[in-house]
């Protein structure tokens, strides 16, 4: 079933893109479950999502063509993730505040240059529920690109990552610089956020960042595990997404989240069902 994927340029850019994604949203998602600041991705994807709806304005207003609304997305989703970084710092007591605040800008945002833009179009509406059409080459070189950096920079931190998620103040005794390191990481999840949208949609990227870590910690019996068995969940899903989305001609984000869950209940399932085989031979 992925013979086309293989003979059509555009379907290429799609496949490859979405084995990136795949890869690098559960693998960063990782440790934004175990950090418990899984509802970033929501406040990020919707400060992509004004930025995306900026690019579409400056485009379809002025012709602005360089930049793109991919690229637009990517530097307000950066932006989101400083400023969110920001407000922690100024909100020492109430850090999650800062979360709904920029959740808040990025909606306020997209309605006003949504508006600009002509309201709702194809374009718009392949970007909040993903499509597997509208990857363009270029598109693709940039997720290459972001892929890169963020896998260079994890195993570069990895070490420091995993101590600041576990254990901040042993992290900090030890002299790890929590701030510069959590602001890494911060700015690494707006890329994968802004890179996940054009396979998945803004309205349903967290899902592929929180789901595929969700099931693996209920089977997983370590963290290098748990990122393993999630980006095993997080590409099926992918793939199955992108075929379903091809053939049934339908947005692959709905598919892609719909494994997910399936994927997520099994594992809730199997666990249960090992646990209880597990008393009944103790008794």
């Amino acid at each position: 079933m992925l013979t086309h994927f293989f003979q059509y340029e555009f379907l290429q850019n799609t496949l490859y893109t979405g084995l990136l994604i795949g890869l690098i949203a559960p693998l960063l998602g990782s440790f934004v479950v175990v950090r418990r600041l899984s509802l970033i991705a929501d406040g990020l994807s919707h400060v992509a999502l004004a930025g995306i709806a900026f690019g579409l304005f400056l485009e379809k207003r002025y012709g602005v063509l360089f930049l793109t609304p991919f690229y637009s997305g990517t530097l307000f989703s950066v932006f989101g993730a400083i400023f969110i970084e920001r407000l922690r710092s100024i909100y020492h007591a109430y850090q999650e505040i800062a979360i709904p605040i920029i959740l808040s800008a990025g909606v306020g945002l997209s309605v006003i240059f949504i508006s600009l833009a002509d309201g709702f179009n194809n374009d718009l509406y392949n970007y909040l529920f993903g499509s597997v059409s509208a990857v363009s080459r270029n598109d693709l070189y940039g997720i290459i690109i972001i892929a890169t950096i963020v896998i260079v920079i994890l195993s570069i931190f990895y070490k420091e990552l995993f101590m600041l998620s576990f254990d901040e103040e042993h992290a900090k005794v030890s002299g790890i610089h929590a701030k510069r390191i959590h602001f890494l990481f911060i700015v690494l999840t707006a890329l994968v956020i802004s890179a996940s949208i054009r396979i998945v949609g803004v309205l349903l990227v967290s899902a592929l960042m929180t789901l595929p870590v969700a099931a693996s910690i209920r089977i997983a019996r370590g963290f290098k595990q748990t990122i393993l068995f999630s980006i095993m969940f997080g590409e099926l899903a992918i793939i199955i997404g992108l075929i379903s989305g091809y053939y049934l001609e339908i947005p692959p984000g709905g598919t892609i989240v719909m494994v997910l869950i399936t994927s997520l209940l099994l594992t809730i399932t199997l666990k249960r069902v090992w646990l209880n085989m597990k008393r009944k031979r103790a008794i």
